[in-house]
C-alpha cells in the first residue's frame, strides 16, 4: 500500500463510505491484514489465496439484496479463492460460491480443502455502519456480456453506496456492441 493511502482509505470508511473491490483489488500484501479485514472482511493473500482459470458454476444464490435479479450462472474467469477472512467471519455474507475443481487448488493451504465450495464474491457489514464488497470475478471482458455477472456487480456497488437495490434488481442493459468498442488491439 502506497504511503498515505492506507490514511486515505481509512477516513474514508470511517465515514462509512462503500468500499468495493473487484478481482486482483481484494489482493493485499499479509503486513496490511488488519486493516484489510477491518474495511472488507476478507483478501486475497498471495501463498494462502489462490487465482487458476476455471469455469465456476453458480448454482444457488442467498437472498441479499445484492442478488436481486440475478440467477445462476456459469463462467469461466481467473475465481480467486482460499480467501483469507475474519477469524469469527462476523459481519462477511458469502454471495457467489462454487466448487473448483482439486486440480485448480494451487496452494497448500488451498489444497488441505478439497471438494469444499469457495466463496468467490462477499458482502461485508462493517462493525461501523459501513458496507463493503469483495468481488474475485473480472478477468475476462467478455463476461461483463453477461447479464447476471453484470447485475450482481452492479447491484453490490449500490448496496455498499447504501443505495435501495431494486426487487428485480438494477438495469443493465448492453448491447453487445458495445462490449466490443474501444478494446486495445490484442496481438
Amino acid at each position: 500500500m502506497h504511503k498515505g493511502h492506507q490514511e486515505v482509505v481509512q477516513k474514508l470508511i470511517d465515514d462509512k463510505v462503500g468500499f468495493v473491490n473487484l478481482h486482483y483489488a481484494v489482493e493485499y500484501p499479509k503486513s496490511q491484514s488488519a486493516h484489510v479485514l477491518s474495511w472488507l472482511g476478507g483478501y486475497y493473500e498471495t501463498g494462502f489465496s489462490t487465482n487458476p482459470h476455471w469455469d465456476a458454476d453458480i448454482r444457488n444464490l442467498p437472498e441479499h439484496p445484492i442478488t436481486r435479479g440475478v440467477k445462476p450462472f456459469k463462467l469461466r474467469d481467473e475465481w480467486y479463492f482460499n480467501i483469507r477472512f475474519k477469524p469469527e467471519s462476523r459481519g462477511v455474507t458469502p454471495i457467489l460460491t462454487a466448487i473448483p475443481p482439486d486440480t485448480v487448488r494451487g496452494t497448500p493451504a488451498a489444497r488441505e480443502n478439497k471438494g469444499r465450495a469457495e466463496i468467490l464474491a462477499w458482502a461485508f457489514d462493517r462493525a461501523d455502519g459501513g458496507r463493503s464488497f469483495g468481488f474475485t470475478g473480472g478477468h475476462f471482458h467478455r463476461n461483463w456480456g453477461d447479464e447476471n455477472f453484470r447485475r450482481l456487480v452492479v447491484n453490490a456497488i449500490l448496496w455498499s453506496a447504501q443505495v435501495e437495490v431494486p426487487k428485480e434488481g438494477a438495469p443493465v442493459e448492453l448491447d453487445p456492441a458495445d462490449l466490443k468498442r474501444n478494446l486495445d488491439r490484442k496481438r
